[in-house]
C-alpha cells in the first residue's frame, strides 16, 4: 500500500550511521533548516558479515540506537529503522515519499562502507537527490596537503557545538518494511545466526547517556590518573578515558569532548600540575585519533594492502596457522600476552600499550601477517575504529616504511607493567599456582616445583611457541634487510609527505627523512 505524504516537495532524510546522538549533529541541523525531517537508520546485514564485524559491536550499537530513539521521541520525532541494502532502501523510500535531500556525516569506515557510500552517491545523482555530508571528526575529505591538516582540526573543534535543532519532524507512522527496534535482535538472529551470541558480560554499554556519564567521571575524577596510569593494564581500565567506543559510534562528538576538556582545564580550581599535564596529554591524543583516521581517509587501501608496497611479500608466504590459533586462544606461553587476549575476549577492551604489544608479538615473534591478525582483533574490540586500527596494525608490523621498528618484549612488559602478577593471575587462573619467583617465565620452573603445584607443562602451563629473543632477532633482520634496499628507501619520502605528522617544520622533516629511523621516532610516533 502506498504511503500518503502531506509534503509533495519531498523529505529531508537524515541517515544516521555511526553518529548516534542529536546534540552537535551537523547533518540533523542542516536538514532541520531545509524542511520536513525524516530520521532513518538502515541495518545492513552485509555490513555485519564483514570479517571485521562482531556481535559485541552490534550489541553496543543496538544500545546506542535505543538511546537515540529516546532522544528523538523526547523532541516529537522518531527513528525509522529499516533493514537491507542501502541503495535498495533508498529506492523504495523514494518511490513512496519522495526524497528531496539526504543528509549524513562523513564516515571513514571499512572497504564495505567506502564502496557503499560510492553507490549511494551514484544513486543520489541518478535520482537528482541532493546528498550533503558533514565532517564528524577532524578528518578532511579530499585533503590536498598535510601541512594544513592541524589548522583544519583546530578550526573544526573550536566551532560552537550545535544544540538540538527545532525541526519540522515528519509524522509518517511506519514506513514500508520498517522494523520496530525491539524486534531488531530477532530479525538479525534470523538473518545472521550466531551474531548475537558474541556479547561479553563485562563489555562497555552503548548510548549517549552512558557516554556523558563516563566523560564527566573522567574529567572530575579519573583523569587524575591519566598521566602515568594508561600504560599498565592494572591501572588503565580506570586511568584511560574509556570514551573510545562512544567516540567510534558517535554517541558523543569529538568536538564536545575536546571543548569539555578545555573548559575543565580552564575553570577547575583544584587541578595540580600533574593533573593539568594529563588533561593536555588527553587532548593531544584526540589530535592523534584523527591523524590516524586521516591516513585511511586519504588512502583507503591500507585496510588490506601494505602502505609501503616495497614490503609486499614480506610475510604473506610464511603464514603459520598453529601460531595464529595459539594466539587467539591465549596459548602463546607468554603470560602477559595470554592474559591480554583473555581480557580482550571477556571485555572487548584493552589499553593501547597492551594492544601494541599483542600486534608486535604477532608480527615479529610469531611472524604473522597483519591482515588476518587485524581482522581477529577488530572483531574483539568494541571500540573498533577502522582508521586507527589499520594504521596502527601496519605501524606495529613495520610495513609503513616510515616508522621505527618497535618490538615489545612481553617478559619485560610484564616486569614493568605487572610486577606483582596481579593482572595475569586475575585473567589466567593457572598462574595463581605459580610462585612469585617464576612469575615472568613460568616454563623455567624446576620439574619438582611444577609437580608440587600440579602444573604439567604443555597442558596446564602453555610453553612459549618460539624463543622470543632469537625469533625477534631474525624477524627484525628480515624487515631491516628489506628496508635498506634502494628502491624501498626511495619510496619512503612520498609516504612521509602524504601521511607524516606536521609537528615539525618542512626543513626539519627533510633533515629527519635523511636520518636513521631511530632519529625520526618523534616525527613518526609522537603519540
Amino acid at each position: 500500500m502506498a504511503l500518503t505524504v502531506a509534503n509533495p516537495q519531498g523529505m529531508q532524510v537524515v541517515w544516521f550511521k555511526r553518529d548516534f546522538r542529536v546534540h552537535d549533529h551537523a547533518a540533523l541541523t542542516a536538514a532541520a533548516q531545509a524542511g520536513k525531517v525524516l530520521c532513518i537508520y538502515v541495518c545492513e546485514p552485509q555490513l555485519w558479515q564483514q570479517p571485521d564485524a562482531s556481535g559485541r559491536q552490534w550489541h553496543f550499537l543496538l544500545e546506542s540506537l535505543f538511546d537515540l530513539q529516546r532522544s528523538l521521541a523526547q523532541r516529537g520525532s522518531r527513528l525509522h529503522l529499516l533493514v537491507g541494502d542501502m541503495t535498495e532502501v533508498l529506492e523504495q523510500l523514494h518511490q513512496q515519499l519522495p526524497i528531496a535531500a539526504l543528509y549524513a556525516h562523513e564516515e571513514t569506515g571499512n572497504d564495505f562502507t567506502y564502496r557503499r557510500d560510492i553507490a549511494v552517491g551514484q544513486w543520489c545523482r541518478q535520482h537528482r537527490v541532493a546528498w550533503q555530508e558533514f565532517r564528524q571528526f577532524g578528518v578532511v575529505r579530499r585533503l590536498r596537503h598535510r601541512d594544513d591538516w592541524k589548522a583544519h582540526w583546530e578550526s573544526h573543534n573550536a566551532a560552537a557545538t550545535k544544540s538540538v535543532p527545532a525541526a519540522n519532524w515528519a509524522q509518517l507512522g511506519c514506513l514500508p518494511g520498517e522494523v520496530a527496534l525491539k524486534d531488531l535482535p530477532q530479525v538479525m538472529q534470523r538473518l545472521l545466526p550466531g551474531l548475537l551470541d558474541d556479547n561479553p558480560i563485562a563489555r562497555q554499554r552503548g548510548g549517549r547517556q552512558s557516554g556523558i556519564a563516563i566523560l564527566e567521571d573522567f574529567l572530575q575524577r579519573r583523569s587524575r590518573q591519566y598521566r602515568g596510569g594508561i600504560s599498565s593494564p592494572l591501572s588503565a581500565t580506570s586511568a584511560c578515558s574509556r570514551l573510545s567506543a562512544h567516540l567510534a559510534y558517535g554517541c558523543l562528538s569529538l568536538r564536545e569532548i575536546v571543548q569539555a576538556t578545555q573548559r575543565h582545564l580552564a575553570s577547575a580550581t583544584d587541578l595540580n600540575a600533574h593533573h593539568q599535564r594529563g588533561l593536555r596529554a588527553f587532548i593531544s591524543r584526540l589530535y592523534w585519533h584523527c591523524h590516524f583516521i586521516q591516513k585511511l581517509e586519504s588512502q583507503p587501501d591500507i585496510e588490506w594492502r601494505n602502505l609501503h608496497r616495497g614490503y609486499d611479500g614480506l610475510r604473506e608466504a610464511d603464514w603459520n596457522d598453529a601460531h595464529f590459533v595459539a594466539l587467539i586462544h591465549a596459548r602463546t606461553g607468554w603470560p602477559l600476552v595470554d592474559a591480554c587476549v583473555t581480557m580482550l575476549r571477556e571485555t572487548g577492551w584493552l589499553n593501547f600499550r597492551m594492544r601494541a604489544m599483542l600486534v608486535s608479538v604477532a608480527s615479529y615473534a610469531l611472524w604473522l601477517h597483519w591482515r588476518p591478525v587485524g581482522e581477529w582483533l577488530a572483531r574483539q574490540f568494541v571500540d573498533y575504529e577502522p582508521g586507527i586500527h589499520w594504521s596502527q596494525m601496519q605501524m606495529q608490523a613495520g610495513t609503513t616504511g616510515i616508522n621505527t621498528t618497535r618490538v615489545y618484549n612481553p617478559i619485560k612488559q610484564a616486569r614493568d607493567q605487572d610486577p606483582e602478577g596481579r593482572f595475569v593471575r586475575h585473567w589466567l587462573p593457572y598462574m595463581r599456582q605459580v610462585p612469585d619467583a617464576w612469575l615472568f617465565e613460568p616454563w623455567r620452573m624446576p620439574d619438582d616445583l611444577q609437580r608440587q603445584h600440579g602444573l604439567v607443562p604443555g597442558r596446564d602451563l602453555p610453553l612459549p611457541l618460539v624463543d622470543f629473543e632469537s625469533a625477534t632477532r631474525l624477524a627484525k633482520a628480515r624487515v631491516h634487510t628489506l628496508r635498506r634496499q634502494p628502491e624501498v628507501r626511495e619510496a619512503k619520502a612520498a609516504i612521509v609527505e602524504k601521511h607524516g605528522s606536521r609537528q615539525r617544520t618542512a626543513q626539519q622533516r627533510r633533515t629527519l627523512t635523511r636520518q636513521a629511523p631511530e632519529t625520526r621516532k618523534q616525527l613518526d610516533l609522537a603519540l
